[in-house]
């Protein structure tokens, strides 16, 4: 057979070798005879470092260059270099800024072709990558790397400035710019600056009012994927971060965060006003409104404010006489978790709170709180008639009745 010939038979124009298997048809003989491996599983090259299996003798010598760390392709605009030369030319396309590869669905364009790959897989909502621990299915290889780790709690990866380690790399490099302070994203409505290109375009969002991740349950929307991710373990009850104290499973890390709080004790943040410390941010923002006289939340039944939008809705309950929380003991009904808990206490006999001077203990807080004023002599409530004033409240309100039937 002439080179011509030969040429003609490589752009395809003849096809005269079959496979008896699949009926696939291929130019040369050599192709079919590695096609039909794909059949047989054969795998005859063998690398002789890591004893790891080819098909095709051309992916064993691309194999080795892992060991030997050649990389022969060099671009000749940045000089950076390649172990493949199909890495090379796609690598090019960033000087030229050339993207051939179209997604024939929605148009977008990409300069590689396993990103046209993976970017197809939002379309048809494959996943090809499981994690054999909790069954969860992700499009990338490398994202399932990724959330194994959660599984193992491994963070490979450690700021060499701090010592805080994290499971991604990415994570690493956005940590790395607190201590650098760079933060080279700008946003051009409002000038606001932020470390990663994705915090910003998040940003914009809050501008614009995008929300293009939709719940494909309740077709709610989100601005952020990662917030769409949260979203849905409220359909699926997902709790993958694991408290390793108490075995205690959440829905989202900082939810974890924060109850770690609990057995560490920690508060972080802390009021600028009384020093005051919190456990949780948003406690401390309830807080301060405490200081400044901030109520915003207005009941529209009755008028009154509130500077907790938790005390509005428990306050909504004295109108709509809503008691959510029943006692699985007795089939009481209750308006607040808290009291449920406290009632729950008079079936168990339980009394956690106990005072620290006489060893004296209480089902609830609160009568602990009135019983230490015994110790302190404290009078804390006052009666607005007479000034008298009284340990307990309830000593208050009867004194007031009394002052009232005279």
């Amino acid at each position: 057979m002439s080179f011509c010939e030969k040429g003609q038979l490589i752009r395809g124009e003849e096809k005269p070798y079959q496979c008896d298997i699949c009926s696939k048809s291929f130019s040369q003989t050599c192709h079919l005879i590695q096609h039909r491996r794909i059949h047989t599983g054969e795998k005859p090259y063998h690398c002789d470092v890591c004893g790891k299996s080819f098909s095709i003798n051309h992916h064993l010598t691309k194999h080795r260059r892992i060991h030997t760390g050649e990389k022969p392709y060099h671009c000749d605009v940045c000089g950076r270099s390649f172990s493949r030369n199909h890495h090379l030319n796609e690598h090019k396309f960033v000087h030229t800024g050339e993207k051939p590869y179209h997604c024939d669905i929605c148009g977008k364009s990409f300069s590689r072709t396993r990103n046209l790959t993976t970017h197809i897989r939002i379309h048809t909502g494959e996943k090809l990558f499981e994690c054999d621990i909790c069954g969860k299915s992700f499009t990338l290889k490398s994202t399932l790397t990724i959330h194994i780790r959660i599984h193992t709690g491994e963070k490979p990866y450690q700021c060499d400035m701090c010592g805080i380690a994290f499971s991604e790399r990415s994570s690493l490099s956005v940590h790395k710019q607190i201590h650098t302070g760079v933060k080279p994203y700008h946003c051009d409505i409002c000038d606001k600056s932020f470390s990663r290109h994705h915090y910003l375009a998040e940003h914009s969002r809050t501008h614009t009012g995008d929300r293009p991740y939709h719940c494909d349950i309740c077709t709610k929307s989100f601005s952020t994927s990662s917030n769409l991710s949260k979203h849905r373990r409220s359909h699926t009850g997902e709790k993958p971060y694991n408290c390793d104290i108490c075995d205690k499973s959440f829905s989202t890390s900082s939810s974890l965060s924060k109850h770690i709080r609990i057995h560490t004790g920690e508060k972080p943040h802390s009021c600028d006003v009384c020093g005051k410390c919190f456990s949780q941010k948003g406690h401390l923002t309830g807080h301060k409104r405490i200081h400044a006289g901030d109520k915003p939340y207005h009941c529209d039944i009755c008028g009154k404010s509130f500077s907790h939008s938790q005390h509005l809705i428990r306050h909504k309950r004295i109108h709509t006489d809503a008691k959510p929380y029943h006692c699985d003991i007795c089939g009481k009904s209750f308006s607040r978790k808290h009291t449920l808990i406290e009632h729950k206490q008079t079936h168990t006999g339980e009394k956690p709170y106990r005072c620290e001077v006489c060893n004296k203990a209480f089902s609830r807080n609160f009568h602990l709180t009135e019983h230490k004023y015994i110790h302190t002599g404290e009078k804390p409530y006052h009666c607005d008639v007479c000034s008298k004033s009284f340990v307990r409240k309830r000593q208050l309100t009867t004194h007031e009745c009394t002052l009232a039937a005279e």
